[in-house]
């Protein structure tokens, strides 16, 4: 193996190798076992209402909890769970591109669970290492390795990940029976020989494809508690969540609800204490519907209140329309779209504003732009997006980012972030401005004519390339004493 890059494929010799045609085992007659070693103000009343109006919508859209035990993919299609939270790991782009697989939430509906994990090796590359284990009755475990060299983009990487993925999933489809077809086993084995993709329109799993149970309906309710302090100074944060989303070939849908408390003191001289205590929530909703192959219809609503904008009520209604010049399902290599939307907000202030306004009504729209794609020579994405409000167009906000990684050559590569913006919209300042200390934090939002950012960067690496030790003695790097 020595002066050997491995690309994945040497993990079962050649594909074909083992790649066995459909009958040799079935369901029934699979006995062995393959293993291989190694405030401002309290929680508000119309938080209180939202919360409650969002918790009636899941109660609406619930279904029993056993009949998702229950729900099973119909034909032949072989459910996967992904358990990853490695470097590199791109679940939209590995989703898109093994179509030919159901995808799961849970593992517990999954025939097989994939825990991908990744450690970097002696050259400046990662070593990815794959586990699949049968789920749901069948006996299967089975350990892949992918290493990427230091001088791979990140498209490269991935397409990598899809390779010696597909190749694990589609050895335990055959020694479990799934592919049955000799056709279906045929079509995906020759595609992962040669490198194809499935065709962009067979990408997406259609409601007639599955028994799903809760319809598509996903729902997540999370929360964390953070302390952090020293001697002179102490903060605490609490977080709650809830989300709600429905994604369909011709639908999506998005609901979610959270609220955030932040408590913070500052011992400073003369024995006196900053303290700052406020409350954020928020509700916001998409609904967006496929009218075309290239065109989108949708309306996004949102309602919070927002300390720092001072604002303690906020509500606004936008339809919006999105065009897009390549097809959607394209959008993990690339991607051109434009966006417009528009709608009234109504606002009601903390503290009067330097307009003299304590509530106010106001329309406003929008026009976003943005191009980006991942190639083999790097990635690239720029943003355009300009708005203004209705009653006056001088009140307006433009700004402009894109990145960039573009591979030079063999081991050189440069790499920038960028952006900048030009700001005449702040309608919601306060009119009594902000406090030294709420300035120094950065508690309050100040008047601004612009913002911008800079990050410019290379990457030069020359030697082995060869070299895919792992070792993880001395995890620690460089640590040393304080």
């Amino acid at each position: 193996m020595c002066g050997r890059v491995n690309d994945g494929s040497a993990a079962f010799g050649r594909a074909n190798r083992i790649i066995r045609p459909p009958g040799t085992r079935t369901r029934s007659d699979h006995p062995r076992t393959f293993k291989i070693d190694k405030n401002h103000g309290g929680p508000p009343s119309r938080a209180a209402a939202f919360a409650c109006g969002f918790l009636a919508a899941l109660a609406c859209f619930a279904a029993p909890l056993a009949g998702q035990q229950r729900g099973e993919v119909l034909g032949l299609r072989l459910s996967v769970f992904l358990d990853c939270a490695t470097r590199g790991c791109n679940r939209d782009y590995l989703r898109t591109e093994l179509a030919w697989v159901n995808w799961v939430r849970v593992p517990e509906s999954s025939d097989v669970h994939v825990i991908m994990t990744s450690q970097a090796t002696g050259a400046g590359g990662r070593e990815f290492q794959l586990d699949f284990m049968g789920r749901r009755g069948f006996e299967y475990e089975r350990r892949l390795a992918h290493q990427s060299p230091p001088t791979a983009t990140g498209r490269e990487t991935l397409d990598g990940l899809v390779r010696i993925m597909g190749l694990g999933l589609l050895h335990f489809g055959t020694v479990n029976g799934f592919f049955d077809d000799v056709a279906i086993f045929r079509e995906v084995a020759e595609m992962l020989e040669d490198g194809e993709q499935p065709d962009p329109g067979e990408r997406l799993v259609a409601g007639d494809r599955v028994d799903d149970p809760w319809d598509f309906w996903a729902f997540r309710l999370g929360g964390r508690t953070e302390l952090e302090g020293e001697q002179t100074r102490r903060t605490m944060r609490i977080d709650g969540s809830a989300n709600a989303s429905r994604v369909t070939p011709t639908w999506k849908m998005n609901f979610r609800a959270n609220v955030n408390f932040n408590r913070r003191e500052i011992d400073l001289a003369e024995d006196s204490t900053f303290r700052d205590r406020r409350t954020d929530w928020g509700f916001n909703s998409l609904i967006a519907y496929s009218l075309a192959g290239h065109w989108s219809l949708g309306v996004r609503g949102d309602a919070r209140k927002i300390v720092r904008f001072n604002q303690s009520f906020r509500v606004e209604v936008t339809p919006a329309i999105e065009y897009s010049f390549f097809p959607y399902e394209e959008a993990t290599r690339r991607a051109f779209t434009i966006f417009y939307q528009i709608g009234p907000a109504h606002r009601e202030y903390i503290e009067k504003t330097v307009f003299e306004q304590s509530s106010e009504t106001r329309w406003e729209h929008a026009l976003e732009i943005e191009f980006s794609q991942r190639q083999r020579w790097g990635d690239a994405s720029i943003r355009l997006e300009g708005s203004h409000f209705l009653h006056d167009t001088d009140l307006y906000n433009v700004s402009m980012e894109g990145d960039l990684e573009f591979r030079i050559a063999r081991g050189v590569s440069i790499g920038c972030e960028a952006n900048v913006s030009w700001v005449n919209d702040q309608i919601y300042l306060s009119a009594e401005g902000a406090t030294d200390a709420e300035a120094l934090l950065d508690l309050q939002q100040r008047a601004q004519d612009f913002n911008y950012g800079v990050e410019v960067g290379f990457s030069f690496q020359f030697g082995s390339i060869y070299n895919n030790v792992v070792n993880n003695r001395f995890g620690g790097g460089f640590n040393g004493f304080r």
